[in-house]
């Protein structure tokens, strides 16, 4: 089923946003972290931690040291627009559920 699709899309989109915060306020909180114990603290597979890590470290959001993960100084600016970020999303789902509370 087509539109199945597009709800799963969306939905692994919103997951994978809330495992990088999951990662990130993990590493803010026991800076310097390594990938084995933020996946044992995440509960979050090992494979997708470093994924996240990646994406993060690309980022400039968090810095890979030999003692592990740390946040860099944008962490603070990264969490602002993120939050500005995210109240744009809500304003957005209240535009749909209006469009289909309005649509037949």
């Amino acid at each position: 089923m087509e539109n199945k699709d597009l709800m799963d899309s969306i939905l692994e989109d919103f997951e994978l946003l809330e495992r990088h915060i999951s990662v990130l306020r993990t590493v803010k909180a026991n800076e310097p972290i390594g990938l084995i114990r933020l996946s044992e603290i995440t509960e979050i597979p090992k494979h997708k931690v470093r994924y996240s890590l990646k994406l993060l470290e690309r980022d400039g959001i968090i810095i890979a040291t030999p003692d592990g993960a740390v946040v860099s100084d944008e962490y603070g600016h990264y969490l602002e627009l993120m939050t500005e970020y995210i109240g744009h999303l809500e304003d957005r789902i209240h535009v749909l559920r209006d469009m289909l509370d309005g649509g037949s």
